[in-house]
């Protein structure tokens, strides 16, 4: 089942925000999240905030819908406008996840779109993406989504080894990773593979053939994430009766590193821990704006949101976010205004996964003091730390990123 919403203090029923949040509206790039919370099935390995049509009721229970949930999303951003204000900026990106966005119907994807762009337009060469599940889409529904104004979309591939999928209870035969990439590509999309590594059961030669069956599609983008087992999941309760084992992370560092040697001999170059592209041209700027400090409105159920140094959360039910709504309040459940601690932490948390490196004069006087031994160690790149004065992880601090953040900030 889903994990638990982070702890905070109340958030306005109206969703204001302090004045020193919007005064620097505009000084970073704005984003626009978008949560659909529909799934087929569960995964096993799965904790978003998702919900099976099954488990909603088929969507007979008001406000629990797929049928319905782009007029709840447009009605958060009927709010999300009256709270930002007349000067709030352009959006830069669009992105939809969940879930399977894709379970909707196209035409309530543009719309919501079209809904983001009417209240606050869209950049010049806006980067509007969608996740889908390779056997949630056709040519049809993805060239409605172009000709509607997505220009990406992000497809759940996780593997290309169907004893892996089971174990991931992941639906989809591979081949329809092909025909959706085949698809997106004909309908003039940016595409993107999400790859899993670590699953039980899994081998090195499992994770090769993904791999390579993922470059074999040239896409644009690849991203790959250890397997993480989550509370409260199916695979926890499977990993604690020992019917599967845990993942391990002597075998999750040598696949790491094997789709970094694979992916960079292909034509990929990472610019975040799990992420690489053919070129900067295809980053993830979506992701980019988060990492980079940037603010964001999260519409839908269980999203989160950042403006100017303020998170809040909205709550996980359907229903509850449909019914908030529909009483003309804010779907917020709780939100915290960061300290000027946190927002350094945070800086130097993210900043130190990407290839652009975090300057090391955003560092404190411990921080600043670690980079000498990180560079001895082998973790953070010695030519950069000196040359361009930046903190920039070696392939070996990639896969060791939490221990170096910890030292950078005195911790570890």
């Amino acid at each position: 089942m889903p994990g638990a919403l982070p702890e905070g203090e109340p958030s306005p029923t109206t969703g204001e925000l302090p004045a020193e949040a919007t005064a620097t509206l505009g000084e970073r790039p704005f984003g626009v999240y978008v949560h659909v919370p529909f799934c087929s099935v569960r995964c096993g390995y799965c904790d978003f905030n998702t919900y099976t049509l099954a488990e909603l009721g088929d969507g007979r229970v008001p406000g629990a819908s797929t049928a319905t949930f782009a007029d709840a999303a447009l009605a958060e951003l009927d709010l999300a406008a009256r709270v930002l204000g007349p000067d709030a900026p352009t959006v830069d990106t669009v992105f939809v996840g969940g879930g399977t966005p894709t379970l909707l119907a196209w035409q309530d994807l543009v719309r919501v779109l079209d809904g983001i762009g009417t209240r606050w337009g869209l950049s010049p060469g806006a980067e509007v993406t969608t996740e889908a599940n390779p056997d949630s889409v056709t040519l049809e529904s993805l060239q409605g989504l172009r000709a509607g104004g997505f220009t990406r979309v992000s497809l759940g591939m996780q593997s290309a080894v169907p004893h892996v999928l089971r174990t991931l209870d992941r639906t989809h035969d591979p081949e329809n990773v092909v025909r959706a990439v085949v698809a997106a590509r004909d309908s003039g999309l940016d595409v993107s593979l999400d790859l899993i590594y670590g699953t039980p059961g899994e081998s090195l030669a499992d994770w090769r053939t993904s791999l390579d069956a993922a470059v074999a599609l040239r896409p644009d983008h690849v991203s790959a994430y250890a397997l993480v087992v989550e509370e409260g999941t199916k695979l926890a309760a499977q990993v604690r009766r020992g019917d599967v084992p845990a993942p391990e992370d002597d075998d999750e560092a040598a696949k790491y590193e094997l789709a970094d040697e694979l992916l960079t001999a292909a034509g990929f170059g990472w610019y975040e821990v799990s992420s690489w592209a053919r070129g900067p041209q295809f980053r993830c700027r979506h992701n980019v704006g988060y990492w980079g400090g940037g603010d964001w409105w999260g519409v839908g159920p269980g999203a989160h949101s950042h403006v100017g140094g303020v998170r809040w959360w909205n709550v996980k039910h359907p229903v509850a976010y449909a019914d908030r709504l529909a009483a003309g309040a804010s779907p917020a459940a709780a939100r915290e205004i960061l300290t000027t601690e946190q927002r350094h932490d945070e800086e130097v948390l993210l900043g130190v996964r990407l290839v652009d490196g975090l300057p090391v004069d955003r560092l404190d006087r411990a921080g600043r003091t670690a980079v000498a031994g990180l560079v001895a160690e082998g973790l953070v790149d010695g030519r950069v730390a000196l040359a361009q004065r930046r903190v920039r992880l070696t392939r070996q601090g990639r896969l060791l990123a939490d221990t170096v953040v910890r030292r950078l900030l005195g911790v570890g």
